[in-house]
């Protein structure tokens, strides 16, 4: 039998009917002759009061073997509560324990736990109040960004994991090989890859939008959502190794229509997760960030600022602000820089378009008509209050003979993206996409302080736990 939800018993479940509940007791506490357990299933960050009667069938067994942590199915009528802050409450009539849990090493009792040590309790933490509600979010973000998109006609692609394209250029990319590597490294020899399982070295993706690329040149408008890794050696609380991304391609398009898309795309997730989970929101609000519902409102409410990359440098140099990067054209702009725009000078969500080429990837679409010491590509970064970056994007670079001399001009051979090329060879046609890092997304609608707290078992260096 499928039991009802927590959540719709509290919000609509009626009086005087019968229900069976089933979730993990939070609390209990115990008076004369009664007690009372509070019961959460993970469908709300409040849980259920269970009234639990001294005449009740094995009542002196059941308050012994119950204790916080314990999972238990509640047979019962609910009825209007007495106590303040809920509407209703559970009159049990029998209560089958399912697994009991030992209080004297059962991590999480009623007290305060700091996220550090919650972290290194991963398979317990989603339990907790703040976790709870985190994940609840982060579903609710998936949930939307789909919507978004589908609701739009965009087709969603799955792109490759294992690929032998480095998107990005930078090298830090996790190999991917059925290679005894202790034998390889006894061998002292050089890896010969033609005799891996791919026959050339592979790895694990840091992007699907050139593969996302390939499926715009066909169906127009599509997307992808999905695991992407960088193996920076970075511990940082904005960086994982393992990470989802958000990347949405689109034919016919140009850096203007890429960045009105970006921007209807975040209102109307923050929109969508201020509408569902209205009670997670007030909790990170109350007790994570007072910002959140600021910043949340800012995304909703606020038209995005939009200014070039040369003016951004010149608000910069120009503001009396010390920063500990300097500023000047031609520099990638930092995080208290990006952050100096959005939450001082322009106080909301800013984009920023039009970067020196020499500081961006290989496909973007060089400006036409741009001095040659201040190169400028079809590039855009939107950034947020509070966090910065959120969103990177860019028109294509659509232009057979320019794109072969970016990739040269990078260092990487032309021959290896053949495929690639093709593209332009045979029916090339503006396009332009972007992409977002899901972690980052949920960790600035939640306030969280660090990105391995918005993903469920994260992946940093020298942890690959659970």
């Amino acid at each position: 039998m499928v039991s009802p939800r927590i959540i719709d018993l509290l919000r609509s479940g009626q009086t005087n009917d019968s229900y069976i509940v089933r979730g993990w007791v939070r609390t209990k506490r115990e008076g004369k002759g009664i007690s009372f357990l509070e019961l959460n299933d993970g469908s709300s960050l409040q849980g259920l009061q269970i009234v639990l009667p001294q005449t009740i069938d094995g009542y002196e067994t059941l308050v012994k073997q119950i204790t916080t942590g314990t999972s238990i199915e509640v047979s019962g009528t609910l009825v209007e509560s007495m106590g303040k802050g809920q509407r209703v409450e559970m009159q049990a009539t029998a209560i089958a324990v399912f697994g009991t849990a030992d209080p004297e090493t059962y991590p999480l009792q009623k007290k305060r736990h700091s996220i550090e040590f919650l972290r290194t309790i991963a398979h317990l933490r989603p339990r907790t109040n703040m976790f709870g509600a985190v994940f609840r979010v982060r579903n609710a973000c998936a949930f939307a960004i789909h919507k978004f998109f589908q609701e739009r006609g965009f087709l969603w692609v799955h792109t490759p994991i294992v690929t032998a394209s480095d998107c990005e250029g930078a090298g830090e990319m996790f190999g991917v090989t059925t290679f005894d590597l202790n034998k390889v490294a006894a061998a002292g020899k050089p890896i010969d890859f033609a005799q891996d399982f791919f026959g050339k070295p592979a790895f694990l993706t840091v992007s699907g939008q050139l593969e996302a690329e390939i499926m715009a040149m066909a169906f127009s408008n599509v997307y992808t959502f999905g695991p992407t890794f960088r193996a920076e050696n970075s511990n940082t609380s904005r960086h994982l190794a393992e990470f989802w991304m958000i990347e949405p391609e689109v034919a016919f398009c140009d850096l203007e229509g890429d960045a009105d898309l970006a921007e209807d795309f975040l209102k109307y997730i923050f929109n969508y997760v201020l509408e569902t989970c209205p009670e997670d929101m007030e909790f990170f609000q109350e007790r994570v960030n007072n910002q959140v519902m600021t910043n949340a409102r800012k995304i909703v409410d606020e038209q995005f600022e939009r200014v070039t990359y040369t003016e951004a440098i010149a608000i910069l140099e120009k503001c009396s602000k010390t920063f500990e990067f300097p500023v000047s054209w031609g520099l990638d702009l930092q995080s208290e820089h990006e952050r100096f725009l959005a939450e001082e000078h322009f106080q909301k969500p800013v984009i920023v378009m039009d970067y020196p080429l020499g500081i961006k990837a290989f496909y973007m679409r060089v400006n036409e008509n741009t001095s040659s010491d201040r190169q400028t590509v079809r590039a855009m970064d939107i950034l947020a209050p509070g966090v910065g970056e959120i969103i990177g994007g860019s028109q294509r670079e659509e232009r057979l003979d320019v794109l072969e001399a970016r990739i040269r001009s990078v260092g990487l051979n032309p021959e290896d993206y053949w495929w690639y090329l093709d593209l332009r060879r045979y029916g090339t046609v503006p396009h332009a996409g972007f992409g977002l890092g899901f972690e980052r997304l949920v960790q600035f609608i939640t306030g969280m302080g660090n990105i391995r707290d918005v993903i469920p078992f994260p992946r940093f260096p020298q942890s690959a736990e659970f």
